[in-house]
């Protein structure tokens, strides 16, 4: 029996046998299967290896006839290692298959579940103890997937903190290839997914599958070639040494894993991940329009003055912010990072009549007011340390290691997250807040619990119980995740946050690679997008005032500055840059969006639906050729004529390159030109100086 789901432009086809898991057919571009041979008819055997041909199964097994990476290793006191599965039930619906397997001799129970919606295959397996005794869980991955055997590159992420989403493109491995994460949480590298890319694909054409695991902790990521010449792809939750021991009758359920197969490269592949990440979330999909942030931190860090952060609301309201974020400082004690996390009361010093008068005073000018927690830290100079030093992660034998000066505090205890919902609850009560900056500024070492065993998984799952929970009792607040700036960014925290914080380095330059890394997984209103000062803080470099706002104007567009610090000239060009990000954010933040690169440097994005696009193009160094290359946007083939409208230059101001009669055109009414003709041979761009960004309107005749 052939079990299949088809999505818009691919398929999954899987092929039932007699007491065995389900056998794999195919996962790539859509096929019909109804005349499909069974897989045995066309495999002769093969030498040197066993009687019984075994191939790659839904969930392959370990230790008996596959000698491939399992979906299960586990045992149950060195014993019951293997494997053989000989009761199977399968549940199929027309966009979802449950596959229930069980081994009576082992005792051990595997559910895999994958659903299909659009293009994007969510997969995700659990394991049952049905012995009398512990079952020790080594591995379970969330799903197991085949990779066609002509796939030629991975592009996959890796990163730091100031230095996320460093893009990597390699090879398929002869052998094997592996990321694994170890820290506790998503990590700066972003989301933990990637892209196999086909034979001759690109950003436009071809064919590309992408996975991401919906996950905020350790995770491992996987692709093994098989002797048969394609490779299997695996993900799951990283387990440490005895961190998951069931009982008799207990199950461990794997996170998420989001898979999709596009046919139109990789730009398909990211907006079917957008479209499901949208999907996910609690609030059906489409946020409201995104408020334009002003954050405290880079303008004052813990130099907290009532009076000075009132006038820096009143310079803010003035620029058109909308919502005004009281960044790290404000409560009891915190003069700088040494002391106080986890002490959630307003600095009598700081602020002698509480938080109170600056929430109001910030909500009077029209804004909405946001504040900053750290929930999951504490400092071990803090009230809270010193009553319950029990509550941090440790080990007996190995000392408190601090990061920021701070510990972890144990989430996976019913009686921490209780003293932490009442504490951030009282907040929300008291104060007209609007918005929490959820921060998390460490990795987890060591990451033991109570009983001395290994404790990721349960602050992962206490985190998300404890962020729920709050978001139950107060449905209006929104959440921002942030950890040391994009070290919790992923499709997991995507479902209980409104926004992620890409990154603490603020430079625009910098910027421009990681907010394109961000958004090869997650969807541009969830990213955190900021103009910071010049120089920037993190690098010391200097970038124009236009140049900041265009390269933060895609995201969630913020301000992490105080305007009494900038030139007179350059609050006008913020002011116009949030009147512009306002004008535009609904076709920004809804639609698709297409990423792509032109000759000499030049890189692009596009956001909206056809007939109605916006086009921004970078040059981030200087021009190497005498005139500027027209920019191909394949995606507007087929789209007849098209009007062409240059929205504005950024760039530095002086000394100004020169103009041609099309571009003054496009400043007016606009140029119509056909939409083939832009696709292949290319819109003309105006001069641009290193460090610009031209933003076009594409609109239907």
């Amino acid at each position: 029996m052939t079990i299949a789901l088809h999505g818009d432009a691919s398929s999954l086809i899987l092929e039932a046998q007699p007491d065995a898991a389900p056998l794999w057919r195919w996962w790539g571009p859509r096929v019909d299967a109804d005349t499909l041979p069974p897989l045995a008819d066309t495999r002769p055997q093969a030498s040197f290896s066993l009687d019984r041909d075994q191939p790659l199964t839904l969930v392959p097994s370990y230790g008996t006839d596959w000698f491939g990476p399992a979906a299960l290793r586990a045992h149950r006191g060195g014993q019951a290692f293997a494997q053989w599965f000989d009761d199977v039930a399968i549940a199929e619906e027309s966009d979802r298959v449950t596959v229930t397997l069980t081994d009576r001799t082992a005792r051990v129970t595997v559910v895999q579940r994958i659903v299909l919606a659009g293009d994007v295959l969510t997969l995700s397996a659990s394991v049952t103890n049905d012995g009398d005794e512990v079952l020790d869980i080594e591995w379970l991955a969330a799903g197991t997937l085949p990779l066609p055997g002509d796939s030629a590159t991975i592009r996959s992420f890796t990163g730091r903190h100031n230095a996320e989403f460093v893009c990597n493109d390699e090879a398929m491995p002869a052998h094997g290839w592996v990321r694994e994460n170890r820290r506790g949480l998503t990590g700066h590298a972003g989301p933990p997914g990637l892209f196999v890319v086909g034979p001759n694909a690109g950003w436009h054409h071809g064919r590309v599958h992408g996975a991401q695991l919906a996950w905020s902790g350790n995770h491992r990521l996987s692709i093994e070639r098989d002797d048969d010449g394609f490779w299997v792809l695996q993900m799951g939750e990283a387990l440490a040494p005895g961190e998951i021991r069931l009982a008799p009758g207990e199950t461990y359920a794997t996170p998420e894993m989001l898979a999709t197969c596009s046919t139109a490269g990789l730009n398909g592949a990211v907006q079917a991940f957008h479209a499901a990440v949208r999907a996910r979330a609690p609030w059906g999909g489409a946020m409201r329009p995104r408020p334009v942030h002003v954050n405290s931190w880079e303008g004052f860090y813990f130099d907290h003055d009532e009076a000075a952060l009132m006038a820096l609301a009143d310079r803010s309201a003035g620029l058109g912010v909308e919502r005004f974020v009281l960044d790290d400082g404000w409560f009891t004690g915190r003069g700088d990072d040494t002391a106080a996390l986890g002490d959630w009361v307003a600095d009598p010093v700081k602020y002698p009549r509480g938080l109170k008068p600056l929430a109001k005073h910030v909500v009077s000018l029209g804004m909405e007011f946001g504040l900053w927690v750290e929930p999951e830290m504490v400092n071990p100079d803090s009230d809270l340390a010193r009553a319950h030093p029990d509550w941090a992660l440790q080990l007996d034998g190995v000392p408190k290691l601090t990061s920021r000066n701070q510990l972890v505090l144990d989430l996976g205890r019913a009686e921490v997250r209780n003293f932490l919902f009442d504490a951030i609850d009282a907040l929300l009560r008291d104060l007209p807040i609007a918005y929490l900056k959820w921060d998390h500024n460490r990795d987890l070492a060591p990451a033991g619990d109570a009983r001395g065993r290994a404790g990721y998984h349960a602050q992962v799952v206490g985190a998300y119980a404890l962020i729920d929970r709050l978001r139950a009792a107060h449905p209006a607040v929104e959440i921002e995740a942030c950890a040391g700036g994009g070290g919790r960014s992923d499709a997991g925290i995507a479902t209980r946050t409104h926004r992620m914080w890409t990154s603490d380095c603020i430079d625009a330059v910098s910027r421009v690679a990681m907010q394109r890394g961000f958004l090869h997984f997650l969807p541009p209103e969830m990213m955190g997008s900021h103009v910071g000062a010049s120089p920037a803080h993190s690098t010391g470099r200097s970038q124009s005032m236009a140049f900041r706002a265009a390269v933060a104007l895609p995201g969630h567009f913020g301000v992490e500055l105080d305007p009494a610090a900038i030139a007179p000239a350059d609050a006008v060009t913020l002011a116009t840059a949030i009147e512009r990000y306002k004008a535009l954010r609904d076709r920004l933040h809804h639609g698709r969006l297409w990423m792509g690169e032109g000759g000499d440097g030049l890189l692009w994005q596009m956001h909206g639906v056809p007939g109605d696009l916006l086009l921004s193009v970078t040059q981030v160094q200087p021009m190497t050729v005498r005139h500027p290359l027209p920019l191909p946007v394949p995606p507007l083939a087929g789209t007849a004529r098209v009007r062409v409208r240059l929205l504005n230059l950024a760039t530095v101001p002086g000394h100004p390159l020169p103009d041609a009669p099309v571009f003054a055109a496009m400043r007016g009414e606009g140029v119509v030109l056909d939409g083939d003709w832009l696709a292949a041979a290319g819109l003309p761009i105006p001069a641009m100086k290193a460090e610009s960004v031209a933003l076009f309107a594409i609109t239907a005749v």
